[in-house]
């Protein structure tokens, strides 16, 4: 079995992260890069994402390990059958899948779009059991796989506005339990990392004081940088994560307690 204990948590592991061009996911690459594992997929929406998916990648190779970026919808079928194609011709083996692709929208219930709502539960909740059910195969062949799900915290608490994003991380939280039942005995875990609210371009969009009124109910005061997330996702990858099942991991500053 490869080491992957020590200094090198991931040492010769493959993953795959999707909506790894910026963010939370590109700070993942980068860790689990840092953390040694040896291939890493990045993966972006569409073609305007193609420079920082290449840059991510670029930075990966920098560190020491391959990578590949791969354009791919997770909502659509077809293309995540392309994208783990190509993964696995590339890496040969898919060790750790980070389903961590998403969008935000923010409107009340009765105007939200029906059509904007479908979006959002289709990259999300769609996209997090397509991607699954795609590397599952391998990863029970191999004997061994690592899947962490990104959801929210705001799963738990609700947010005004932003039902369809809610909506979706809580059947993402709830999908990683029914899946982690499933799996049982193998040495396969599926767990969800739910970070509180983040400093990435998903918050782009989001009014000054709305931000200040967030970061005026966190406890230690303040937004959690990227940096503050990704530990948790290479413990879950790692060894270190082996009897986490069916988990949900939420660093949010103490801005919901689960």
């Amino acid at each position: 079995m490869t080491d992957t204990t020590g200094a090198a948590p991931l040492l010769g592991r493959t993953a795959l992260i999707t909506g790894s061009s910026s963010g939370i996911g590109a700070g993942v690459a980068l860790a689990f890069t840092r953390a040694g594992a040896a291939f890493v997929i990045i993966n972006y929406p569409h073609e305007a994402e193609a420079v920082a998916a290449e840059a991510v990648a670029e930075e990966v190779r920098s560190l020491g390990a391959k990578a590949l970026a791969v354009q791919a919808d997770v909502s659509d079928e077809g293309q995540v059958t392309a994208l783990v194609a190509a993964a696995l011709e590339a890496a040969g083996r898919i060790d750790i899948l980070v389903n961590n692709a998403g969008i935000g929208h923010g409107d009340t219930v009765e105007d939200l779009p029906i059509a904007t709502w479908d979006r959002v539960i289709g990259i999300h909740l769609r996209g997090t059991f397509l991607m699954t059910h795609a590397v599952l195969p391998g990863m029970y062949a191999a004997g061994f796989g690592r899947i962490i799900n990104t959801a929210s915290q705001l799963a738990y608490k609700g947010a005004p506005g932003l039902s369809a994003y809610t909506a979706a991380k809580g059947g993402i939280i709830s999908f990683t339990r029914s899946l982690a039942l499933e799996i049982g005995s193998r040495d396969v875990r599926v767990n969800c990392v739910a970070p509180g609210a983040t400093r990435t371009p998903i918050l782009d969009a989001v009014p000054a004081d709305v931000l200040e009124a967030i970061r005026a109910g966190i406890p230690i005061g303040h937004l959690a940088d990227v940096a503050d997330i990704v530990p948790s996702y290479v413990f879950l990858a790692s060894e270190a994560g082996r009897h986490f099942q069916g988990q949900v991991l939420s660093p949010n500053g103490g801005d919901h307690f689960l």
